[in-house]
């Protein structure tokens, strides 16, 4: 699958989640989910930061209001649009809930990348593709144009 233009539009709402995130102080993640239908079910954006606690990524939240809300149909043709490629704590969140396809404008390896390029650290938990993670999941991404967008975002102040 790739790309569409409805897709596009779904991540850049999870982009400017994460800018807010970042306005906030918060690591620059965003994520929503969206029904079958194509209606928005749930967005977050990171509040590691703000909520006082490591854990606080979207793409868990989005898989555990999922869990909550949705019966394991719906939750598996949802989809989740996200600023950046779950971490594997989220990948493992979005397959134990049996949540659908997975599209993100920028991928791990990029952040990666661009941590390593601005000295940053990415954190305690080796890097994965959520397909290293979460066999058989249908993933699309990253999104070539969104990608620089969320680039900026991750560049230090």
């Amino acid at each position: 699958m790739t790309i569409s233009e409805r897709d596009r539009d779904f991540l850049r709402l999870s982009v400017g989640l994460a800018r807010e995130a970042r306005q906030a102080g918060d690591d620059a993640f965003g994520t929503v989910l969206v029904g079958q239908n194509g209606d928005v079910l749930f967005s977050d954006r990171n509040r590691v930061v703000s909520g006082s606690s490591p854990l606080r990524h979207p793409e868990f939240a989005a898989a555990q209001w999922a869990v909550t809300n949705l019966d394991p149909l719906e939750r598996s043709r949802s989809t989740v649009y996200t600023s950046g490629e779950h971490c594997p704590m989220c990948a493992a969140a979005h397959g134990w809930a049996g949540l659908g396809r997975i599209v993100y404008a920028s991928s791990a390896a990029q952040f990666k990348k661009w941590a390593t390029e601005d000295g940053q650290h990415t954190g305690p938990v080796t890097s994965l593709r959520i397909q290293d993670v979460v066999p058989g999941v249908v993933v699309d991404g990253p999104d070539p144009d969104l990608s620089r967008d969320v680039r900026e975002l991750h560049r230090p102040s």
